[in-house]
């Protein structure tokens, strides 16, 4: 019972140091400075109302934001290559309009963006932490599905809206501050990424379905990813969640979220519902600077930072821990011999010595040409594979000649699995 008293009392500790400053000048004073101070490396989180480390204002983001994509438009002109319309005009009328529509119901309503599109193969867009989205045309043409492109264009917005590229710069700066270890590995870089890339997710899949998109197309892409290149990254620390997980994590967001969506049309509620939803609750400072509400602020911005800390440290462990699992399976898999089944495929043959039962099997391989080029290949396993039982994997690429590789490297490796 002793022990309650004593914890009771310290939760008691600062709703009375608020009371003392409330009524007492000097040490108002002393909160409007500390307020002062804390507001120029933290700001309230626009999703979730906490504080968050953060060097710039949003004026300030905007203009290093805008500055770094204007760099690029310059270096795209100087080289002749077109931009927007002029590469495309449908696929940029295309962008404009989804990204006005999910603009309209994001946190960020009130400002005016720019879609930019470049003349770029790969499957990407990004975002600086400023008013312009950057969207290759290669990732418009392969996703032809106006709710998919929405998703990817959400997602885009969010790590603005979550302010991820400032966020970075604080962590970064508070890290070298204090000489922690463990922030400038590169582990921990990779995990403090990819728990951003996760939260993007969840807030642009809230986007989507206020926005009148089928919020479960974003898990549609990375089941289509994870069916075509696997997991693309577990065995390394990775910056981005692997394809299973984060088809399998925006599924799930995407049925919390259901009840808001509206098919080809915005929710009527979204202003509302991005304050309270099944995903967040966003809490609005009760305190003034000068009232308490620096005390609070430093308070809440130290929480915000070590909990992050925390969750940033987890998952580089479990990160660690996967790649661990996934080299041991690779250890139990006794290669048996290769046969070449046309021009782009070949077969491998394994026997797997293991003691668990593995459902979701899939192998891949890592192909290195002579001028040093890797590319990577990945061949998923049909049922489950029990311990000593011998199975094939067939890995395909219309771009390589299997004549070739007599004179390749080839590394082959266990790139997902699930034990029973």
């Amino acid at each position: 019972m002793k022990h309650k008293v004593m914890r009771a009392g310290r939760r008691l500790v600062l709703p009375l140091i608020l009371v003392n400053l409330s009524g007492c000048a000097s040490l108002q004073a002393v909160d409007s400075g500390i307020y002062q101070v804390v507001d120029a490396v933290s700001e309230q989180d626009r999703v979730t109302g906490q504080r968050s480390l953060s060097l710039a204002g949003r004026s300030e983001q905007i203009r290093q934001g805008n500055a770094v994509v204007e760099q690029l438009l310059q270096a795209e002109a100087q080289a002749g290559r077109k931009l927007n319309a002029q590469l495309d005009s449908v696929q940029y009328a295309r962008l404009a309009r989804l990204l006005d529509r999910v603009l309209r119901v994001s946190h960020l309503k009130s400002e005016r963006w720019q879609p930019v599109l470049i003349d770029r193969a790969e499957f990407n867009a990004f975002t600086t932490g400023g008013t312009y989205i950057v969207v290759h045309l290669g990732l418009m043409q392969q996703l032809t599905d106006d709710d998919e492109l929405a998703a990817v264009i959400a997602h885009e917005v969010a790590h603005t809206v979550a302010n991820h590229p400032f966020e970075r710069q604080g962590f970064q700066t508070l890290a070298a501050l204090t000489g922690s270890r463990s922030a400038g590995r590169d582990g921990y870089q990779a995990a403090f990424t990819h728990e951003n890339e996760r939260e993007a997710d969840r807030i642009a899949v809230l986007y989507a379905a206020l926005a009148g998109f089928d919020p479960a197309a974003a898990s549609h892409i990375w089941a289509r990813q994870y069916r075509a290149q696997g997991n693309a990254g577990g065995l390394f620390f990775h910056t981005h969640p692997v394809n299973r997980e984060r088809a399998e994590e925006t599924a799930a967001i995407a049925r919390q979220v259901s009840g808001y969506y509206r098919p080809g049309r915005e929710n009527p509620n979204a202003a509302a519902l991005l304050e309270e939803n099944v995903l967040w609750h966003k809490s609005n400072p009760a305190l003034a600077a000068g009232q308490g509400g620096g005390v609070a602020a430093l308070l809440g911005t130290t929480l915000g930072a070590y909990v992050q800390h925390q969750g940033v440290k987890q998952e580089v462990s479990r990160q660690a821990q996967q790649q661990a699992v996934l080299a041991a399976l690779m250890q139990q898999m006794q290669p048996l011999g290769e046969t070449v089944m046309d021009q782009n495929s070949w077969k491998v043959r394994w026997r797997y010595r293991g003691q668990n039962v593995l459902d979701h099997l899939v192998m891949g391989v890592l192909v290195r040409d002579q001028a040093g080029k890797v590319q990577r290949f990945v061949a998923p396993v049909s049922g489950t594979v029990a311990p000593g039982q011998v199975f094939d994997a067939q890995f395909r690429s219309p771009q390589l000649s299997v004549g070739a590789f007599a004179s390749m490297q080839l590394k082959y490796y266990v790139d997902d699995a699930r034990l029973r």
